[in-house]
């Protein structure tokens, strides 16, 4: 298997496809609290393993899932 940091494009798409479907499942309860909860964890694994291509594109597709839900929820 490559490292995260030499993901080719087809990789990369692909790991951002079953990524989005994933972040798509979580719950909403009073904000948007397990996309939160997500991001933390993301952002602790980017502290322990930096340069990691992995953990950039799930902080960007966490940023777009929650800007698409306040935009379906009209509050943009």
């Amino acid at each position: 298997m490559e490292p995260d940091n030499l993901m080719s494009e087809a990789n990369e798409l692909e790991f951002r496809e079953l990524y989005i479907r994933e972040l798509r499942s979580k719950r909403q309860q009073h904000g948007y609290t397990e996309l939160r909860d997500e991001r933390i964890q993301v952002t602790q694994q980017m502290l322990k393993t930096p340069g990691r291509r992995g953990e950039a594109i799930k902080l960007e597709e966490i940023d777009k899932e929650i800007l698409r839900r306040y935009m379906e929820s009209g509050y943009l």
